[in-house]
């Protein structure tokens, strides 16, 4: 039996490091250069903590979180997977009263299947990326695991774009979520594989269908030129850090490419109020 590497396990390691007590909060720096900005991670993973202490993180740092858990079918595989509106009902649950978004992470494209549009309409928003791609084969595979392999660089990329537009046009979703991702054996040719035609299908198919796009400080993505183009096409953005443990919500890198590119809070997603879901509005 294969074993398939979560995103999880790829990005345990790095969140692993080091203890609570021994951070630096990058924040304490990096906010007066973003003091007219609202403090939003909304990609928090809950994982193996508790709600208590991610709030206790949250209010540290000063910033809010919006948590998210991976939705979609059962082929998907990772620890949690909510796979139908019983399963989204009790996540909903276990946060309501808490000062946090509820969102999910949706997988593939076809996890609207799993679930009603009223239940979906309950979140506050609904993240996903373009990690999990067709193989050669036509069946999903998962970019970011050793086995992976892209091909042809410029066939690859122009597949891959692709892909983002579709996933953009067809899904209800709020924010696009690690973009720019390459997988490892292509990540050394970044600049010269991201052209900026290839950037702006993706800025452009984002705009029109009013997906934001997060600026993750896991993966320090997008890079500056990407986001030049989208904060010039009139993209929204969000904050996202993507990292477990004790370092979540660290929005270094979020927070010095705003200050780059002079964002205001116009520039930032905030949920859809209910009756202006993307669910609710292209579903």
């Amino acid at each position: 039996m294969t074993t398939h590497l979560s995103r999880r396990q790829f990005l345990h390691g790095a969140a692993a490091a080091g203890t609570m007590l021994a951070l630096v909060d990058v924040l304490d720096a990096a906010e007066p250069a973003a003091a007219d900005l609202p403090l939003v991670d909304y990609h928090v993973h809950r994982d193996n903590t508790t709600v208590e202490k991610l709030l206790e993180i949250s209010a540290r740092r000063g910033v809010k979180f919006g948590i998210v858990e991976h939705a979609g079918t059962r082929e998907n595989e990772y620890p949690i997977i909510l796979s139908n509106d019983d399963e989204l009902k009790s996540y909903l649950a276990s946060l309501e009263g808490k000062p946090v978004y509820r969102g999910v992470q949706a997988e593939w494209i076809d996890w609207m299947s799993c679930f009603s549009k009223d239940m979906i309409a309950q979140l506050d928003y609904v993240l996903t990326d373009a990690m999990t791609i067709h193989g050669t084969d036509g069946r999903r595979v998962k970019m970011w695991t050793p086995q992976f392999e892209p091909g042809e660089p410029q066939r690859f990329m122009d597949r891959y774009v692709a892909w983002h537009e579709e996933i953009i046009a067809t899904e209800p979703i709020d924010i696009l979520a690690n973009v720019c991702f390459l997988p490892s054996g292509l990540a050394p040719q970044h600049d010269e594989l991201w052209t900026a035609p290839r950037a702006q299908k993706v800025i452009d198919a984002a705009v029109k269908h009013n997906v934001a796009i997060e600026i993750n400080s896991q993966y320090k993505l997008p890079r500056p030129a990407f986001l030049r183009l989208a904060k010039e096409a009139g993209a929204k953005f969000s904050f996202g850090s993507n990292i477990r443990g004790p370092n979540v919500g660290m929005l270094d890198y979020c927070l010095e490419m705003a200050k780059e590119l002079g964002l205001t809070q116009s520039d930032l997603f905030t949920p859809a109020p209910p009756g202006k879901k993307p669910i609710q509005l292209r579903g």
